[in-house]
């Protein structure tokens, strides 16, 4: 059965260390996949960008 975990934050480092945390769980061989995605979005009234990192895995429960 294929499963999907998905991760969203707001700094790059943080998207990093849940992903991994999650891989000490999961076998390597279970993985099929993993897609990152960022997105910037620009706050019009206060001038300032704010980031999101994104990543969706993939894997065989």
């Amino acid at each position: 059965m294929l499963q999907v975990k998905l991760f969203d934050e707001e700094h790059e480092k943080d998207l990093e260390d849940r992903i991994n945390l999650f891989l000490e769980v999961i076998p390597d061989q279970k993985i099929v996949d993993i897609k990152f995605s960022i997105a910037a979005i620009t706050e019009p009234m206060e001038d300032e960008q704010i980031y999101c990192y994104s990543a969706m895995i993939l894997y065989r429960k």
